[in-house]
């Protein structure tokens, strides 16, 4: 734990941090073939070391397999798991856009809110918005 964050602070910071690799993988294999640590670290400007580590993370928790070439590929838990995030993500800025958002604060909000909104809610917002 780190030293001033309440742990349940800090599980919610990793569970987000999950998700956002997920979410980015998800996307950058719909754009491209193979995909690799490097590609996700470029796309969200991280160090290599870093996500490196959280790769290795996702691997351990099951979400997902490297190859000898190193290149990511989902578990069907883990593509499951980044699916379900993206959909958040791409109903709520729906949603936020609907309410007069222009599409960068909808986006920008949409990404802090996937993580944390109850799945009932959820549900409600997704049956207003018609998805």
């Amino acid at each position: 734990m780190s030293v001033g964050i309440p742990a349940k602070e800090e599980k919610v910071k990793d569970h987000e941090s999950e998700e956002m690799y997920l979410e980015t993988i998800l996307l950058l294999k719909s754009e491209k073939a193979a995909v690799r640590s490097i590609d996700v670290a470029e796309r969200l400007g991280y160090a290599k070391s870093s996500v490196s580590r959280a790769v290795n993370l996702l691997q351990d928790r099951g979400y997902i397999v490297i190859d000898d070439d190193g290149f990511i590929g989902f578990t069907q838990s883990g593509e499951s798991k980044a699916k379900n995030i993206y959909d958040r993500h791409r109903v709520l800025t729906k949603l936020f856009v609907s309410l007069g958002a222009d599409i960068a604060l909808a986006e920008e909000n949409a990404c802090r809110i996937e993580h944390v909104i109850d799945d009932k809610i959820f549900d409600l917002i997704k049956a207003k918005v018609g998805e």
